[in-house]
């Protein structure tokens, strides 16, 4: 199972993908927000999103978890 998490701390400032979704690798799938900058976060796999752990508005740490995917 490939998991994505935050590149960097910062907002969760919009979710792209839904549970269900297939993805590629490359793909973007959350944007994050830090000192005022957009940051969009990829995914590195292909797959299937299975679950999405953050919600928009959020606060998320460099590192956590945002979702799962199923190959």
């Amino acid at each position: 199972m490939a998991e994505v998490r935050a590149s960097m701390a910062g907002t969760v400032l919009q979710v792209l993908v839904n549970v269900g979704d297939s993805v590629s690798a490359g793909q973007d799938v959350v944007v994050l927000e830090s000192m005022k900058m957009e940051v969009p976060v990829a995914a590195e796999a292909a797959g299937t999103v299975r679950r999405i752990t953050v919600q928009e508005g959020a606060f998320v740490d460099e590192g956590e978890l945002l979702l799962e995917l199923e190959p």
